[in-house]
């Protein structure tokens, strides 16, 4: 294997490596809002007790995210006198 050729598939190997671990782009026009999903419809990885979409454990796991339309998650009214919130919660965490 010539040198150009061994050069190019270390490049592409590089290449594929890099775009694997690149976060995915977030939706346009959404937001994370945490404290939002149902046990196992959350979005993707948020902390603690998830690891990726439809992971959560408990309805309204503080840790775990859902997107939704820009502008709405905090005015979200949830059983229990919750709220969504743009940061991480630490309420109903699985123990």
């Amino acid at each position: 294997m010539s040198n150009h050729v061994k050069a190019l598939a270390v490049a592409g190997a590089v290449a594929a490596a890099v775009a694997s671990t690149a976060a995915p782009a977030q939706a346009a026009g959404k937001e994370k809002c945490y404290g939002v999903a149902l046990a196992g419809e959350n979005d993707c990885k948020a902390g603690p007790g998830t690891t990726c979409a439809g992971t959560s454990t408990v309805d309204y796991q503080g840790n775990a995210f859902k997107l939704v339309p820009a502008g709405t998650c905090e005015s979200m009214e949830l059983p229990g006198n919750r709220k969504g919130s743009l940061t991480e919660l630490e309420r109903d965490i699985p123990s």
